[in-house]
């Protein structure tokens, strides 16, 4: 028995260093090829990684990945592709940016207001497609691509000035207005190098709740059940529509946060500024890191980490996009690696497996011989 969690340990840990290795290597062919050093570059990003206020940013953006992460791998454990985190988190920060700029209460309950509203908001434009998927067999991918599209075109129209938004003085940017300083989540200060978005280490805590929902409740194995067999799970009682639609509601709950840290921590509104794609780089992140939430926690620092440390590039002549470049091959590269890790794991399964079988014909050609 030991042995076997050995080996699913080992097999659980080869597929993220292999994708790992695979595309930071991809990544130096590519750059060969076009004619640029493939190290340099390499060596910039990490030299750039060893400067505090870049190491805060890395923290800062990898709790908003990390959030994202979470939202999507509620969906994979449940078997179901959740694509419209992006949509549901910019749609939530901005119903959510416009009742906070809208009300002054105490401190806590303010924050609490503007997370509640997010949730709410986040859950129910997910729930859309949970419920056309539970009653109408819709895929979820083909919905939620279509709800992200009708998200920014509802923020489009939502934040003119005719409607909700607000444009300030001398500017073409438009915003929902500022949040009063009682809706400001505080930040931890690291002096000089800045702040780290106090939002940030609740991020981290739902990993925590996550791992214990998941692995330590009667739901969470429902979830996990459903999302292994349907057909199994319906034969031991569970309702497969019920937890398709109530896994996409938290999968929207939580993806209503992933503007949290930003909104409460840094701009206090909503604008045409405000961060996209980062619900796309979830999907990334929940798949390199297992939907474990230990692996999505490095997995978020990693991806945060080229963000982060190759934007400087341009400055040492190289282009910045080498970043794109190297989590594209990262996608790439996972679902390669992963592909391989698991054929090799059922191999490596089956030989145990005859093994076992072999030994134990063995034993009992003994015992009749003995006999």
């Amino acid at each position: 028995m030991k042995k076997f969690d050995k080996d699913r340990l080992i097999l659980g840990i080869a597929g993220p260093a292999l994708a790992l290795v695979s595309a930071f290597l991809l990544t130096m062919v590519v750059l060969a090829a076009t004619g640029v050093d493939p190290v340099e570059p390499l060596r910039l990003m990490i030299e750039n990684g060893t400067y505090e206020d870049i190491q805060i940013l890395i923290v800062n953006q990898a709790g908003t990945y990390y959030l994202a992460a979470l939202a999507v791998a509620i969906g994979f454990r449940m078997n179901l592709f959740n694509i419209g985190v992006d949509g549901q988190y910019r749609f939530a920060a901005m119903v959510s940016a416009v009742v906070g700029a809208a009300v002054t209460l105490p401190g806590p309950l303010h924050i609490l207001l503007i997370m509640v509203v997010a949730m709410l908001v986040g859950a129910a434009w997910s729930g859309i497609a949970g419920v056309l998927k539970a009653k109408r067999g819709v895929s979820e991918v083909v919905s939620t691509i279509m709800l992200n599209a009708i998200a920014t075109s509802i923020i489009a129209w939502l934040i003119l000035p005719k409607n909700l938004g607000v444009q300030p003085p001398g500017s073409n940017d438009l915003n929902t207005g500022e949040i009063a300083e009682s809706g400001w989540f505080p930040a931890l200060n690291m002096g000089d190098s800045g702040e780290i978005y106090g939002f940030t280490f609740v991020a981290f805590a739902l990993g925590i709740v996550y791992w214990f929902v998941l692995n330590r409740t009667r739901f969470g194995f429902d979830l996990r059940a459903s999302g292994a067999s349907e057909s199994a799970a319906t034969a031991s009682g569970v309702d497969s529509k019920r937890m398709i639609i109530t896994a996409m509601l938290i999968s929207g709950a939580i993806a209503g946060l992933v503007g949290m840290p930003v909104l409460l921590g840094e701009s206090h509104t909503y604008s045409l500024n405000f961060p996209v794609g980062v619900g796309f780089t979830g999907i990334t992140i929940a798949l390199l890191g297992r939907n474990s939430p230990v692996g999505m926690f490095f997995a978020a620092l990693l991806i945060a980490f080229i963000d982060k440390a190759s934007a400087g590039l341009d400055t040492a002549g190289y282009a910045k996009e080498i970043g794109t470049i190297m989590k594209g091959l990262i996608v790439i590269a996972v679902v390669v690696s992963y592909e391989l890790v698991g054929r090799y794991g059922t191999r490596r399964q089956q030989q145990k497996v005859g093994e076992e079988l072999a030994a134990g014909h063995a034993i009992k050609t003994d015992k009749e011989v003995a006999a």
